[in-house]
């Protein structure tokens, strides 16, 4: 994992992560914690695609559970007693 000082980006702007981005994503860490991570535009692209692939595959299959009848209707309130949350 590239790490780098928001200190370090403040004081050297963005060649600070223009050094390390070829390597991997960039974390700036802040207040000895990491608050920020750069990516370069082609891993943000991937990662958009990725979710937006996640996404479609959820909704086919939610979809296909629907045409199969593996759902049913119901309230929160019969949800809540199914899993046997009440008190």
């Amino acid at each position: 994992m590239n790490t780098l000082p928001a200190q370090e980006l403040k004081r050297r702007g963005i060649a600070a992560v223009d050094a390390m981005i070829s390597s991997g994503d960039v974390h700036v860490i802040r207040n000895n914690r990491p608050e920020y991570v750069v990516l370069s535009e082609e891993r943000y692209r991937e990662l958009v695609a990725e979710a937006a692939e996640g996404y479609q595959a959820r909704v086919k299959t939610a979809l296909l559970d629907v045409a199969a009848g593996r759902t049913t209707k119901g309230t929160a309130a019969d949800l809540i007693s199914e899993l046997g949350l009440n008190n």
